[in-house]
């Protein structure tokens, strides 16, 4: 792992996605490894030459944040990295980062797949506007680790979303992104409904360097599947996500499950 400090000026970004105004990376880089990372396309800004994943750059801000203008704004973190990588027990830029929202009116949302979530806790009861959520697509640890292979497992994941729902905090699933055919979205609800208050759902979305990668993995471990990510991502059809759209939405009205779908991104909007 190559790592670089470095002071930047500003590290709060407007942003597009439809979950809030601002957006806060800690860093660039992330050590899961994921297969699917799309943000691997920021390699292309730091002419890095190592593989995404083998790098981490630490962005050092010594600067305050102008909470009035904040208020009432919606700030995420992170967008192309985990806020709680594992380096961030080192180097703690995450905790720095939110203790300047300490009894403030500005809405905080956390996603992470990182049970070093729970380390904040006695910042995170001083934040009344926080969401925190925790992503995984499978409740089997042998797929998350060929997934995410240097991820925390999905025990450790789900032991701190129940922590953190368990003490009061607004918490959410985050079921991304779902592979067809192996992510098993009510077997996820049935076991987290009581973890949580609400899940949201994204798609595997193919673009990219790692687009062949994931093809391969499908090939090699899950030979029944070929066929079925053919028709989604070589031949471009979305009737198979029209498909468990409907069933997700029949599936969480049954069980009275608040959700929300975050598929066909090119047509989200805010």
């Amino acid at each position: 792992m190559t790592i670089t400090e470095y002071d930047v000026k500003t590290i709060l970004t407007k942003t597009r996605i439809p979950a809030g105004d601002y957006v806060i990376n800690p860093y660039i880089g992330c050590p899961h490894k994921c297969i699917y990372c799309y943000a691997d396309f920021m390699r292309r800004f730091t002419q890095h030459k190592e593989k995404w994943g083998d790098f981490l750059e630490v962005k050092r801000y010594n600067q305050r944040f102008n909470i009035p203008a904040l208020r009432h704004k919606k700030i995420v973190f992170s967008s192309v990295t985990d806020a709680y990588n594992p380096y961030e027990r080192t180097f703690c830029v995450t905790r720095g980062l939110l203790r300047q929202f300490m009894h403030t009116e500005v809405k905080i949302e956390i996603l992470t797949k990182s049970d070093l979530v729970l380390r904040d806790r006695d910042i995170f009861k001083y934040i009344p506007n926080i969401r925190i959520g925790i992503s995984l697509n499978t409740l089997d640890d042998s797929i998350r680790k060929a997934l995410e292979p240097h991820a925390p497992s999905v025990n450790r994941r789900l032991n701190a979303i129940k922590l953190l729902h368990d003490e009061g905090l607004d918490t959410y699933i985050f079921l991304s992104p779902i592979f067809p055919g192996i992510t098993d979205f009510k077997e996820i609800l049935r076991t987290c409904k009581t973890y949580t208050n609400q899940f949201y759902f994204e798609n595997l979305n193919l673009r990219g360097a790692f687009r062949p990668i994931v093809l391969q993995y499908i090939r090699d471990n899950h030979k029944a599947l070929v066929s079925l990510y053919d028709e989604i991502y070589k031949y471009n059809t979305i009737e198979y996500w029209q498909i468990m759209e409907k069933e997700i939405g029949v599936f969480c009205r049954e069980q009275n499950i608040q959700w929300g779908s975050y598929f066909y991104h090119e047509k989200i909007r805010k």
